[in-house]
Order: structure tokens, then C-alpha cells, then sequence
């Protein structure tokens, strides 16, 4: 496979524009170090959205641990648009040349071009690599500056004789961006849990208890199997993880891929780092028994919006229905018991709506250079767009709260 060389360059994409504020610049950086961090992590607080995964310590992580990176075919070509000098707005953006880590999946749109002689790769991806979290992609103050940044990434794509550009897990704010400069649009499902409103769950018992009986029941079989196995649990957070606790985390997150015949995208160093710059955003689950550990569970909280993202696991050992316990039903008690209103499972998984987790739709925005494949992906993506509203339709037509109950209103 062809990779991709780095470049420290930054190329200014021409024409610059001007709106009523005076004139945009628009420029590409290729090494996440060499941006201003507060500028970044300011524009990012201005979005109703923003997620611990967009903050530039985490970025930088990525790229400085060579998790994501040219090498791996994840090479940064962050878009930074400024005013007389000051960065206004700007979005994550990588030339890619695969779809590996991605979790939108367009590898039928590659085949369908190299069918047809044609180069899909390298493509434009704005997503947070291996992270299939929604969120901001368009870092903005305004929708004007999301559709400036819309067409600075069609215009790099143009110059550089590049197929496409996707952007992936978007937000409304971007999504109204995108419809608006005419990009494709695709749906996609996850599973999110909901902390009840007005009233907050009091502890799990009570979560459990606004469940249908069977799926309570459920629940309950499986957490006494693992209590039953002797399996305890403990939680750290932030910097009570300790170095030999993210060192027995990141092997049990390799036994994951290794279980899986495939190869981990985050290295050690990438963990060191985000742990080092990003404390407060790390909650450990430890799984033991018989005074070792077993198993470990690692979610990413955002403790300002008080929400939770499941991330990664792994076992040492195999004990029936841990898995569960360790990546949904300890969290969810975790966010509980400390007020938080959301948590996140990750892409896919419908089992996880048996566990009080809803479906979520979830959209990303494609733009394609080539006329004739960018109206037969509208085509294919139209038929898809009514496959994915028929089966949120079927998802929610069986919700798992009782009937008398007041079910969480699920966001995108």
C-alpha cells in the first residue's frame, strides 16, 4: 500500500475571500505541534458539542505517538482559516490513502472507482481518527464560517486533484453547514444512554427499575454471573490511574485486536501522552479476582458537559458476560452515582439497546470531485438514507423501558 509522505509545508489556498469582517486566509497544517493549543481549544469551546476527542492535546497525542500520522496513512492536513492573523475557525482534516479506522465505511465507493480506472486514495477525511464519536468537525463561530471552511476543503481537493473529502460524526451546526454547500449526506446508527430528566436516576437500582422486567432481569443474571465468579471491580479517575494501571490497560487492549486477528491503532506512547496533557479526561475500570487483575475498561468523561464515552477493553482471562459488566453496567452506575447526563457506547452494537442504551442517528457529509460518481453515490446514499429510517423506525418500536415510564429524549 502507498503511504503517504510528510510535510512540515503550509500551503495558503487561493483565492482567499472576504465577507463583512474583511478577508479570510485559508491555510494547511500539517503538524498539529505548530498550532496555537489556547486558539484551538478556544474555538472549540464555542461549540455546544465539543468532545474531550477535538481538544488539540488529543490531536497532538495522535500525531506525536505516530498513531496517526503518514506513516499509517493518517497524514494531517488540518484546515486553519484566519483573519488578519488570528486563527477564527478550523477543522481536523486528514489525506488519507485507506478507510481503516474510520468507521463510515465507503470501501464499496473505492472498489466501484478502481473498477472504472480511476484513484479513490488518496482521500480528504475530517474525523477524529479511530474515534467514531459526534462532534464537531467545523471548529466556527458562525455558519458562514463553516461554509467558508466547506469550500476552502473543496477547493484543496480541486488544486491537489484529490476524489473526494468526507466528514465524519458531525454535529447539527456542521450538518446544516454541509446541506447548505451541497455536500451528500449518510446516516448511521449508534447507541446512547440518557440520564432520566427532570429527575435524575437515584443510584442503578433505579435505572434497572424503569426497565421492562425482562430486561432487568437480564441484567441482573449477568452481574451476579460475574459476582458469582468472584470478580470485583475498581474505578480511577484521572490522576489516580497509575503507570502500571495503563500499563496492564494497554495489554489487555492489544489482546483485544490480537482476539480479533488484527493490529492495535493506538500505541503505548499515544495513552503516556493523552494521560500526561488530558488527566481529567481518563476513568479506569479494573476488573479482579483472587487479587489480580483481569480485565480493564477504559471511557473518556468530559466532567464541564458531563458526559461519558466507552472506549476500550480487554481480558487477560475469559469470565462470562464481563464484557458487559465492565464496559456498560459499571460506567453507567459510575455516571449515576456522579451526575452525568450521557454516555456514549461507541459505533454499532444493538445489543446495546437491551441495556437502556438508544438509538441515536448519527450523519456525516461526503463531497466528491468526480460529477458522474457524485450523483450515483447521491442515488445509493438516497436508497440508504430510507433503509436507515425504516430500522430506527423498528429500533424504537422496541424501546426497553417499561410503558409507565418516562423514556430519555436521545440526541444526536
Amino acid at each position: 500500500m502507498r503511504r503517504l509522505k510528510p510535510s512540515r509545508a503550509r500551503p495558503v489556498l487561493q483565492p482567499t475571500g472576504e465577507s463583512e469582517s474583511g478577508e479570510w486566509t485559508l491555510s494547511v497544517c500539517r503538524d498539529p505541534a505548530e498550532i496555537d493549543a489556547a486558539r484551538w481549544n478556544a474555538l472549540l469551546a464555542l461549540q455546544p458539542s465539543a468532545t474531550p476527542f477535538v481538544a488539540i492535546e488529543y490531536l497532538r497525542a495522535l500525531h506525536a505517538s505516530e498513531s496517526a500520522v503518514a506513516s499509517t496513512g493518517w497524514a494531517p492536513h488540518f484546515l486553519l482559516l484566519e483573519r488578519a492573523g488570528e486563527l477564527v475557525a478550523a477543522c481536523p482534516l486528514y489525506l488519507k490513502d485507506h478507510s481503516y479506522g474510520e468507521y463510515v465505511f465507503d470501501w464499496a465507493w473505492a472498489d466501484a472507482y478502481r473498477r472504472h480506472g480511476l484513484d479513490y486514495y488518496p482521500k480528504l477525511t475530517g474525523a477524529i481518527p479511530f474515534t467514531p464519536v459526534p462532534g464537531p468537525r467545523l471548529l466556527a463561530a458562525s455558519h458562514e464560517q463553516r461554509v467558508l471552511l466547506l469550500r476552502g476543503i473543496e477547493e484543496f481537493a480541486r488544486q491537489a486533484g484529490i476524489s473526494s473529502a468526507h466528514l465524519l460524526f458531525l454535529d447539527a451546526a456542521d450538518q446544516a453547514a454541509a446541506i447548505e454547500a451541497g455536500w451528500s449526506m449518510r446516516s448511521t446508527v449508534q447507541f446512547h444512554w440518557h440520564n432520566r430528566t427532570p429527575e435524575p436516576y437515584a443510584d442503578f437500582p433505579a435505572f434497572l427499575a424503569s426497565l421492562q422486567r425482562e430486561k432487568r432481569k437480564k441484567i441482573q443474571q449477568e452481574r451476579r454471573r460475574v459476582a458469582e465468579a468472584g470478580v470485583t471491580f475498581t474505578a480511577a479517575h484521572g490522576r489516580e490511574i497509575g503507570a502500571d494501571d495503563w500499563s496492564f490497560f494497554y495489554r489487555c487492549y492489544t489482546l483485544t485486536y490480537r482476539a480479533h486477528h488484527s493490529t492495535p491503532y493506538l500505541t503505548r506512547d499515544f495513552f503516556k501522552r493523552a494521560a500526561a496533557t488530558m488527566a481529567d479526561n481518563w476513568l479506569l475500570f479494573t476488573a479482579w479476582r483472587g487479587g489480580e487483575r483481569i480485565a480493564s475498561s477504559l471511557i473518556v468523561v468530559d466532567p464541564l458537559r458531563k458526559a461519558a464515552f466507552g472506549r476500550y477493553w480487554g481480558a487477560t482471562e475469559y469470565v462470562p458476560c464481563l464484557h458487559f459488566d465492565a464496559c456498560y453496567y459499571e460506567p453507567l452506575a459510575w455516571c449515576i452515582a456522579n451526575g452525568y447526563e450521557r454516555f456514549e457506547g461507541g459505533a454499532q452494537g444493538e445489543h446495546k439497546m437491551a441495556r437502556g442504551l438508544l438509538p441515536v442517528e448519527t450523519r456525516s457529509a461526503h463531497w466528491l470531485a468526480h460529477p458522474q460518481f457524485a450523483r450515483a453515490i447521491d442515488d445509493f446514499l438516497a436508497r440508504e438514507g430510507a433503509g436507515i429510517a425504516v430500522y430506527l423506525d423498528e429500533l424504537n418500536d422496541r424501546l426497553p423501558f417499561k410503558a409507565a415510564a418516562p423514556v430519555p429524549e436521545p440526541s444526536a
